[in-house]
């Protein structure tokens, strides 16, 4: 065994200590199928328009136009998941 294979061993098994001590303390329930679904807010038509001619009047190849096609993706995806 090498000087090198040593000095891992020791780090190796204190993180499997840890890891297990930690993994003791968890005393509640979990459950893995439960979604927090983040809240849609709703904007008004006079908003949603005014919100579109602010798009229309940004210059071609603005970054926020891709992120505003993003944003609302996600809100279609909280809208389903509060379903």
């Amino acid at each position: 065994m090498t000087f090198n294979a040593a000095c891992w061993r020791h780090p190796a098994t204190a993180l499997v200590i840890a890891t297990s001590l930690l993994t003791a303390c968890e005393t509640g329930g979990f459950d893995p199928g439960g979604a927090v679904c983040p809240p849609v807010v709703a904007y008004d038509q006079a908003l949603r328009e005014l919100a579109a001619e602010e798009l229309k009047a940004l210059p071609e190849g603005a970054v926020l136009v891709g992120m505003m096609a993003d944003y609302a993706v996600m809100r279609a995806q909280a809208r389903v998941c509060a379903d």
